[in-house]
Order: structure tokens, then C-alpha cells, then sequence
């Protein structure tokens, strides 16, 4: 993905990559070891925990072994888009994923830029369904593999022909889709949540089309973090209890409009 951003990208990068490049990777490296070190036991052995002893719901369903990946697979798809909506409408899981929405330009490497809190976080709630849903243990390996080459897909800043686009967005998130979520424009953040499939987005109503501004010109990230001295790794690392949470989280959604021009002042 990397390759094809240099042969084919979308969007002139408007600062520079070596710094962004360092506090994203940096930031999936420390996230990987802290996971590590809090949960010794990752999904897949939550799964064959629960394959023996008969936790979950598939289990208790016994369906075809073809079946039970399948519905597997999607299940773990819909969590994901249903937790990524959680971590924008809950404002202290909103403080941490902020992390990821103050990347100024967006590339394969900014998949990777997440609060090593968030990702303990979502690795307990993926834990958690596993348990409670019985998957078993190929599922997992099959839904990692889709997910992570999704999330580098989707947030390369890759040209894809039009044609293409559409066609592919009737069933995967593609990076035209996705990129609309990073705009700076509040009601075009709170859209498109879907990591693989689109599906989500439209059945729940949080699908948006295209940025107002277009591809080309759209603003990438959050209006309360516009500065590069503001994104040093410890300062990225520190930000969820330091920076201001800006006007981005869902629950102002539908706020008076004289409480939404004082808080967006105060900003």
C-alpha cells in the first residue's frame, strides 16, 4: 500500500511524512507490547478456551463448521463498527481515539495511529465477544488477517477510478468512503465507521457519500489540534487527559444552539 501511494496518490501530503511516520509506527509498537504484557492470553485463546468447554453461543447453536466461521466473521465485522461508534458517542473513550482523528494527512501508517489505551480496550471487548459468542478459533485468524489489510487499505491515500470506487463501496469500506470520516467537518466525522464491510453504514443510517468539500480539498483531522508541535509522540501519548475534547463527540449532537456557539467559542 505503501508502493502504491507513491505511484498513485490521492492527496498531496501537507506535512511532513518522516515525523508522522515515527509517532505512528512508534505508537503500534508500544500499543503491541503493553497488549502483550496486560492480556498474556490473546483472542484466539479465549477461543480455544471456549471451544473446550462449550462457551457461547455458536457452540450451543452446532452448525455446519463453514457456517459458524462465516457468521463468525460477520458478527466480529459489526462489533467493530459498533464499538468504533462507541468510542465517538462516549466522551472519555472519545478523549482516547482522538489519538487516531489528529493525524493532519492520512496514509497507510495512520491505521496504525491509535492510544495504546484504546487498543487494551478493544482487545477486552474482543475478548469478551469471543466468550460470549463462541468463536472459534480460525474465525479469529481469518477476521484479523481481513481486518488489519482492511484498515491499511482504507486509509491509504490511493487513486481509485471512480467506476471502481462505486462498484467496490456496495460492499467493502473503500478509502474515498473512509477518508470522508477523518474530515474536520464534525457531522462528516460522526459517518462512515465501517472497517471491511460498507453494509453497516447504510443499515444504520451513519453513511455519507462524499465530503462536502471534495476529496481534493477537504481538511483532514480535528479543529482543536492544527499544529505539528502539537503531535510529538509524548504529547500524542498524553493527549487524551490533556488535550480538549473539541466539539466532535456525539453526545452534542442535537445541543442548543446557544450551548453549541458558547462550547465551539470556548474551543
Amino acid at each position: 500500500m505503501a508502493c502504491c501511494e507513491t505511484i498513485a496518490a490521492r492527496r498531496q501530503l501537507t506535512v511532513a511524512k518522516t515525523g508522522r511516520w515515527f509517532n505512528n509506527l512508534s505508537l503500534i509498537v508500544l500499543s503491541s507490547i503493553l497488549v502483550k504484557l496486560a492480556f498474556p492470553v490473546a483472542a484466539t485463546g479465549v477461543a480455544a478456551a471456549a471451544a473446550t468447554k462449550n462457551w457461547g453461543l455458536l457452540n450451543a447453536l452446532q452448525l455446519p463448521p463453514w457456517e459458524t466461521i462465516l457468521i463468525s466473521v460477520l458478527l466480529l465485522d459489526l462489533i467493530i463498527y459498533l464499538q468504533h461508534l462507541m468510542f465517538h458517542a462516549v466522551p472519555l473513550l472519545w478523549r482516547l481515539h482522538m489519538v487516531h482523528h489528529t493525524d493532519l494527512d492520512l496514509d497507510v501508517t495512520s491505521g496504525l495511529r491509535l492510544h495504546p489505551f484504546e487498543i487494551i480496550i478493544s482487545m477486552g471487548i474482543k475478548m469478551l465477544a469471543v466468550a460470549a459468542l463462541g468463536i472459534p478459533v480460525l474465525a479469529i485468524l481469518i477476521f484479523e488477517i481481513i481486518l488489519n489489510a482492511a484498515s491499511m487499505f482504507i486509509h491509504g491515500n490511493i487513486q481509485l477510478p471512480d467506476k471502481l470506487d462505486r462498484r467496490l463501496r456496495l460492499l467493502l469500506v473503500t478509502p474515498d468512503m473512509h477518508r470522508v470520516h477523518h474530515s474536520v467537518i464534525v457531522r462528516e466525522t460522526n459517518s462512515n465507521f465501517g472497517f471491511s464491510l460498507s453494509w453497516w453504514d447504510r443499515l444504520f443510517g451513519t453513511y455519507r457519500a462524499q465530503p462536502v468539500a471534495g476529496h481534493d480539498k477537504m481538511t483532514i483531522g480535528l479543529s482543536q489540534f492544527r499544529k505539528v508541535e502539537q503531535m510529538s509522540l509524548i504529547k500524542l501519548l498524553a493527549l487524551p487527559f490533556t488535550g480538549k475534547e473539541g466539539y466532535y463527540s456525539i453526545r452534542h449532537i442535537g445541543g442548543a444552539p446557544e450551548i453549541i456557539s458558547k462550547h465551539k467559542k470556548d474551543q
